[in-house]
């Protein structure tokens, strides 16, 4: 998964404060300056969501206005998981 993080660009690990993710660690790659691709890690596992914030600072801190998960237990070697990233990056 570190390969994925570093390819786009995600952003460390950091704990939501927001309560959109229960409290779990989340990382965010910014699409635009609203848009972005986020992971939540429970434990081992990886949700892959995309979201629209006002502002990046809003992440982890505030809801946000649209959160949509594109998967659910995101694994690398799975086709379909590589292209719900890359529609959004591509």
């Amino acid at each position: 998964m570190e390969n994925v993080f570093k390819y786009y660009e995600f952003s460390t690990f950091f704990l939501d404060n927001s309560g959109s993710f229960s409290g779990n660690e989340i990382s965010y790659s910014e699409l635009n300056d609203t848009h972005f691709l986020i992971f939540e890690k429970i434990k081992e596992t990886y949700n892959l969501y995309v979201s629209r914030y006002r502002h990046k600072k809003d992440i982890g801190q505030h809801s946000p206005e649209i959160l949509e998960l594109l998967v659910e237990n995101y694994d690398k070697s799975i086709p379909e998981h590589r292209l719900a990233i890359k529609q959004y990056v591509d």
